[in-house]
């Protein structure tokens, strides 16, 4: 076989790993669902304790938990806190199985009344889910 012969062959075996990994990682970020979510006052052994709408605005302290199903292999999820649609937090999450109970926390100051939306995104920042609550 010529230089050029080999050369072509692994420029192909190289075009092919590539689709392959492409692939791979958007099968991976498509099969990622939020199946519970909640925004909470508290998380004891990985579940919320209560699901909430609407908080008094004071110097407390909420959760967003979220039930993430399908990950093929170790991913992340970010939640994004957003006050009246300026985003105050992302936090980073890490998905280690197939069926994942995550949380992130915020704090929040009495003067931050008003609508609150926590965004969940897959690791591509593609949103998986989205809750809404209210500070009073």
């Amino acid at each position: 076989m010529t230089e050029k012969g080999v050369t072509m062959i692994v420029k192909k075996i190289g075009m092919l790993i590539a689709v392959f990994l492409f692939s791979s990682t958007l099968a991976t970020a498509a099969e990622l669902k939020v199946i519970d979510s909640a925004i909470t006052t508290a998380v004891v052994d990985q579940m919320p304790v209560d699901r909430i709408s609407a908080h008094p605005a004071d110097y407390g302290k909420l959760f967003c938990f979220t039930r993430i199903v399908g990950a093929t292999e170790e991913t992340s999820v970010v939640h994004v806190w957003y006050y009246q649609g300026q985003e105050m937090a992302r936090v980073s999450l890490p998905v280690k199985s197939a069926d994942w109970r995550t949380y992130s926390s915020k704090r929040f100051l009495p003067q931050w009344t008003g609508e609150w939306r926590v965004a969940v995104l897959d690791s591509q920042q593609r949103e998986l889910a989205a809750m809404t609550f209210v500070l009073e």
